[in-house]
């Protein structure tokens, strides 16, 4: 199957050896002076004094894990932009509960996350505002529609004197392939069980099916209305009025307007607004503010004491059922958590979840997995983050106690098999025929050069419908819901937070700290430690999976130019297995 693409791609071979000779020369020169290097040490941190100011720069992308400065990026110069979920959500907890801190400032440059960790951040900045008495203080000279959600909690928020706010709702712009993949030659051959199981239609489809419609325009009609309420309550515009401005376009709007209907409360440029800041917390505009960001704050208030643990378990990314760079390896996972099981100084796991899923079949070795924990008598709950659906939503329905936000998306219980057949492309387009011997009639099944012939594809089907089967049955026991209940909402239907919760999907609102209270006092714990589970790759396995990898994708990137984006996209279908429980991209507020 992957012939046809070491031919197509056969042109690249020489660019990959190149930059990997490449690659390996500069690690090699790079290790030279690591040792000269290690001596200076890290680069010194803020350290918390009077009046110190918590310093949120938004212009950075948030991971459920932070990413650690390592080797790669201080040689490259490369600035680490990505913050931790936990790490932010830590870093307001020790500002609220540290005398020394006087308050946050929120640095509105653009802030990439998604709606539920956008929700816990936001939640965090308004507990740290109600509980603590402390000031928070927002600039932004283009304030993105995520940060304006954050900042609009803030006591006050300056926008530059020409700068604007970007409210504009939610949309989802989904492409489609279908037209692109006739002309080359493709077809898509789709067998699944779920009207809403939308994740095939942009291969089959040139256009949104009204299944897929209704099911978009529900979950993103209740996070927009989710958004808006905090938005109207915090800034005391009502709801309407915010939904009409929003309506308006209003980032082409002036900042008089901005002022005047209360989206902002001063117009200034950034050096008025540093002085105003100053004038706040020192009382006089000649002395700087110290500034101490989350990462400043990761070891402030950190205790990890008792022999008994706590194991977070993080599965993140689409699940795949052999050895992946970007996503969960759905074997390393599982011996990973029968290690856990077997720990005995675990008392409890927590699965921290953000996946729209993927392998069916690497879903059910977690999911067996997991239930090692439960036969090891130990509380298991899931902690959902922006996502946790199909597979994502398979391996979470066994849990004791299933935790998510109202912005989570989740459920899309469904499964489809996707093979491609590319014998067009061959035969018409390259001009490529081939002929098969065998000793079976399906000996050679699947070809990407064949279309299935009718038993295959009824093979296909009841294979589909058997995974299907066996997901509603998972369901149906960890959630202690009858089959057929299971089965009415499922059709691989993705749900928001606050339907899961009306339907039985989820058991309770939520975070990960939630989560841990509940596995801690379930286990009867009070003395205990956090174990983070998968451990981080050590260095060398981080440079040759991830920068080697990068380096050749980015060259990839430039030498194919448009066309880089179907190369990436055959790729995946490529690499996934046949059989998925997939669900639609991740929807986001930016």
């Amino acid at each position: 199957m992957k012939q046809f693409w070491n031919i197509v791609l056969g042109s690249f071979v020489g660019v990959w050896i190149a930059l990997m000779l490449f690659s390996l020369l500069s690690f090699f020169m790079s290790f030279t002076f690591m040792g000269a290097m290690s001596l200076l040490g890290k680069s010194s941190t803020a350290s918390i004094t009077e009046n110190t100011v918590l310093k949120l720069d938004l212009g950075c992308t948030v991971d459920e894990l932070p990413q650690e400065e390592d080797w790669i990026s201080l040689l490259s110069d490369e600035s680490n932009t990505t913050l931790g979920l936990n790490e932010i959500l830590h870093s307001i907890e020790v500002a609220k509960n540290d005398d020394r801190i006087v308050g946050i400032y929120l640095e509105c440059n653009g802030m990439a996350a998604g709606t539920s960790s956008l929700y816990e951040i936001r939640n965090a900045l308004s507990e740290f505002k109600n509980e603590s008495g402390k000031f928070i203080y927002a600039y932004g000279d283009n304030i993105a529609q995520s940060d304006y959600y954050l900042a609009s909690v803030a006591d006050s928020i300056f926008i530059n004197t020409i700068g604007t706010i970007d409210l504009r709702g939610m949309a989802v712009d989904i492409p489609f392939y279908k037209n692109l993949l006739d002309k080359l030659g493709i077809e898509m051959q789709i067998v699944r069980v779920g009207t809403f199981k939308s994740a095939v239609e942009p291969y089959i489809l040139t256009e949104i099916s009204e299944a897929n419609r209704l099911q978009y325009k529900t979950f993103i009609d209740n996070i927009w209305g989710k958004i808006v309420s905090a938005i109207s309550e915090s800034r005391q515009i009502p709801e309407t009025r915010l939904n009409e401005m929003t309506d308006s376009i209003v980032f082409l709007q002036e900042t008089d307007y901005l002022v005047d209907n209360h989206l902002a409360d001063c117009a200034c440029y950034k050096n008025e607004f540093d002085n105003r800041l100053k004038m706040l917390v020192n009382g006089d505009t000649s002395t700087d503010i110290n500034f101490v960001s989350p990462t400043d704050l990761v070891n402030e208030g950190v205790q990890n004491n008792g022999s008994d643990k706590i194991a977070v378990v993080y599965a993140v990314g689409e699940i795949y059922d052999a050895p992946t760079y970007n996503g969960i390896n759905s074997a390393e996972l599982s011996e990973t958590i029968i290690d856990l099981a077997d720990n005995e100084d675990v008392k409890g796991v927590v699965l921290r979840v953000n996946s729209p899923g993927g392998s069916a079949y690497g879903s059910e070795q977690i999911w067996n997995a997991l239930q090692k924990v439960k036969e090891a008598g130990k509380p298991f709950a899931v902690s959902m983050s922006d996502m946790a659906a199909s597979g994502g939503y398979y391996i979470s329905c066994g849990g004791d106690r299933i935790f998510a936000e109202p912005l989570t998306l989740t459920g899309s219980i469904g499964v489809f098999g996707m093979i491609p057949c590319i014998k067009e492309l061959l035969e018409d387009k390259v001009g490529v025929t081939h002929s098969t011997v065998a000793t079976n009639a399906n000996s050679a099944f699947p070809m990407i050069s064949e279309k299935m012939t009718p038993a295959q594809a009824a093979s296909m089907q009841r294979m589909v419908n058997s995974t299907y089967e066996l997901f509603v049955k998972r369901c149906a026991e960890g959630r202690n819901i009858p089959a057929d209940s299971i089965k009415a909402i499922a059709e691989g239907r993705v749900w928001d937070g606050i339907s899961a919760m009306q339907i039985g999907l989820i058991d309770e609102f939520g975070n990960l700290e939630d989560a841990i209270e509940w596995v801690a006092t379930t286990a009867g714990i009070s003395d205990y430690g956090i174990i983070i589970a998968p451990e981080e790759e050590d260095f060398f396995t981080k440079y040759f999976s991830q920068h080697i990898s990068q380096s050749v994708e980015e060259k990839l990137r430039q030498e194919m130019g448009p066309m880089y984006e179907y190369h990436d996209e055959v790729k995946r279908i490529l690499s996934r297995n046949h059989i998925l429980s997939l669900s639609p991209e991740v929807v986001t507020l930016n």
